[in-house]
């Protein structure tokens, strides 16, 4: 929200589509306004027909007028606490879209490798100023409308001379007010954007505190933070000298039909009004369109404008509209199970791409493991297989269609998601139909039947923090084994279990109908596999395991190390868990593997052997 004009929109669209998307809401929230204005209708025609009988002696006419006032202000109390449900259904459900908007902006950035610190100010203080601004604007602009077109209404019907008065200085303030509210939405936008930024300041500072003090960068940090904070303080004061121009406008649409009314008094009297009509038209003014201008400018001015801009800040750092997924469809024939066309992706805009113009073609029932130094973009490849994270340039196909297709892959990383419930319901979830045939077998051959024992059979109830990592894998890759998707990708899915089990689980993924890629934890992953592709960050290499050293520097020196029973830290894993890679937090497809844990790795150089334990 940088121009004047974007405050507006920003109100008109995202409030706008809110109102009208609960029109059945709205229509009870009018009814039940008309209802609790009633009194404003009849406050000045009642005030001024009990004066003007007063003043003629008619008191029992007067104390008819003040019974109809009377009871106007029961009906309004009864319009006015019907109406607040009304209001509710259209506040409520605008909040929790919000906090779906601001939850999907925040994955959406970590996703892509840009962790979002300031989405959580946003989640727990930001969006709860909208909701609660919404809300009371809701109330005050409704009640201005009602209010205001109820005072014109009583003054047209008292006389139509005191309404032509009234309305070109009420025009007049409200244009004045409307002409000044974007420029004032821009400055209270720097206020809020201030208030992010010294938050993220303050999160940075207090992860890296330690340093800052080891490097004796005090001195440099509090000037830094002093900037911000100075900033925070001038965009405040500029939001507050709004306040002057807010007083004006009140002062010209609410006072000055006052003062006209007063001046044109004697004139109006040569037109027949009488003094009763007069004091009516006074009151229309005073207790009718003053409180509601009143209301409505001061509304407007500090919970609008707080509205407008945090409202504008979160639609900001909301995800882009997702990419419209291909309706499911049949493979394309002849097509191979996966294909990568020049793909490059890169975490955030300028960053270094991870993966740069890949081409890589994986055919029907292949066996692939993918080899690297930590960092070089494996776990990338797999969420681009997925179809998790879109390439930047290039397109990712699996059996000939766009990659994102659920009913066609399956991924396991390596933090295993169990849930509460039965093994059996963990272990079947991809396939619900399974039969204890089909799952008994599937237990034999992944090496699970002790854990099945151990727990009581496919009928127990599952704790998932009773379980060890190992189980867990070893949950998650028996659910996986009975899906009926065709491509598997295994991003370091078996890094718990020892050597001995790792090997017996890929092999048991080898003999499954279907593709297996495998992104490797330990080079006798590599071993096992068909065909090994290498990612060394210049170039990719694909090509069987006995092949690949004549060709890659990178795999002979793995193989060297391998071979010599040592390895230099971080050549295939990330034991920091530093890596920039999809971070195992975010959310995914339904119907996934979702990791729940924070990214580990063990090495065991012992283990290093050609296909069998150490």
């Amino acid at each position: 929200m940088t121009e004047h004009r974007d405050a507006a929109r920003v109100l008109w669209r995202t409030v706008g589509d809110a109102v009208r998307a609960r029109p059945g809401a709205v229509a009870r929230a009018a009814v039940w306004s008309v209802v609790e204005v009633v009194p404003t209708a009849v406050f000045g025609r009642a005030v001024g027909e009990a004066t003007d009988a007063f003043r003629t002696g008619r008191t029992p006419d007067a104390a008819v007028w003040l019974g109809v006032l009377a009871a106007a202000a029961f009906v309004g109390a009864f319009g006015s606490r019907r109406l607040y449900p009304a209001l509710a259904a259209i506040v409520e459900p605008f909040r929790d879209d919000l906090v779906r908007r601001v939850t999907g902006g925040a994955l959406h950035r970590s996703l892509r490798g840009r962790p979002d610190t300031g989405g959580v100010a946003r989640l727990t203080h930001q969006v709860e100023i909208v909701r609660d601004t919404f809300g009371g604007l809701l109330v005050v602009v409704r009640g201005f409308v009602f209010a205001a077109g109820a005072a014109l209404l009583g003054l047209l019907a008292l006389m139509p001379e005191m309404a032509a008065l009234v309305v070109p200085p009420l025009v007049l303030g409200l244009v004045l007010f409307g002409a000044v509210f974007g420029a004032a939405a821009v400055r209270q936008r720097n206020l809020i954007v201030g208030e992010e930024d010294i938050a993220v300041r303050t999160t940075a500072l207090a992860e890296g505190l330690r340093d800052v003090v080891a490097c004796g960068g005090e001195e440099a940090l509090r000037a830094e933070l002093g900037t911000a904070v100075e900033a925070q303080a001038a965009a405040g004061r500029a939001v507050a000298r709004f306040a002057a121009v807010r007083a004006v406008a009140l002062a010209v649409s609410g006072w000055l039909p006052l003062l006209l009314l007063l001046a044109a008094a004697p004139w109006l009297m040569r037109r027949g009004a009488t003094p009763g009509t007069i004091i009516g038209a006074l009151t229309y003014v005073l207790h009718g369109l003053q409180p509601a201008l009143r209301t409505l400018v001061q509304g407007m001015g500090g919970s609008g404008l707080r509205l407008a801009v945090t409202l504008g800040r979160i639609l900001e750092t909301c995800a882009p509209p997702e990419p419209v997924r291909p309706a499911l469809s049949q493979p394309v024939a002849g097509a191979p199970a996966v294909e990568l066309r020049r793909v490059t992706f890169a975490y955030g805009d300028g960053a270094r791409p991870v993966i740069d113009g890949l081409d890589l073609t994986v055919p029907h029932g292949d066996h692939l493991a993918v080899v690297g130094p930590s960092g070089i973009g494996k776990s990338t490849l797999g969420a681009l297989i997925a179809g998790l994270v879109t390439p930047g340039e290039g397109e990712v196909l699996v059996a000939g269609r766009p990659a994102g297709d659920p009913h066609r892959r399956v991924l396991v990383p390596q933090e295993a998601y169990v849930f509460g419930g039965s093994l059996h319901d963990n272990l079947a979830y991809y396939a619900p139909d399974a039969g204890p045939g089909e799952v008994g077998r599937a237990v034999d051959a992944l090496g699970l039947a002790r854990l099945v024992r151990r727990l009581g059979g496919y009928g127990a109830r599952v704790e998932p923090a009773a379980l060890t990592e190992a189980e867990r894998q070893l949950v998650a890759l028996c659910r996986a084994y009975l899906a009926p998707q065709p491509v598997l990708i295994l991003d370091e899915a078996a890094c718990r279990l020892d050597a001995a089990s790792e090997a017996r689980v890929e092999e048991a993924f080898a003999r499954r109908a279907g593709t297996l890629i495998v992104i490797a934890h330990r080079i006798s992953s590599a071993a096992r596999a068909r065909r090994v592709l290498v990612l060394d960050g210049t170039c990719a290499q694909a090509g069987a395991h006995a092949d690949l050293p004549a060709v890659s520097p990178l795999y002979r020196d793995l193989i060297g190390h391998w071979e010599a029973g040592s390895q230099p830290s971080g050549l295939l894993g990330h034991p920091d868990g530093l890596d920039p890679v999809l971070r195992a937090d975010l959310a995914v497809d339904a119907g996934q593997v979702v990791a729940d844990g924070p990214d580990r790795q063990d090495e065991f150089l012992g283990d290093l052997r050609r296909g069998r334990p150490a």
